[in-house]
């Protein structure tokens, strides 16, 4: 079984998906902005894990200080 550099890249960005629909869903958030998160990431996984990582909801604790 033979992945390559392909499957692996498609692998990791499929971890880091989950891991950002995981942090969406234990965010503080209102429940239609999780939705529209979730749906984003899913849709268009690449992109859609980039602009949660720079726009998306934070915790408390991550939460950058303007």
């Amino acid at each position: 079984m033979d992945f390559g550099y392909g499957g692996l890249f498609g692998l990791l960005v499929l971890i880091g998906d989950i891991w950002a629909i995981v942090n969406i869903l234990k965010s503080s958030a209102s429940n239609g902005t999780k939705i529209l998160w979730v749906v984003v990431v899913a849709l268009l996984p690449l992109v859609g894990l980039i602009l949660w990582f720079i726009m998306g909801p934070r915790s408390g604790k991550l939460a950058p200080k303007l």
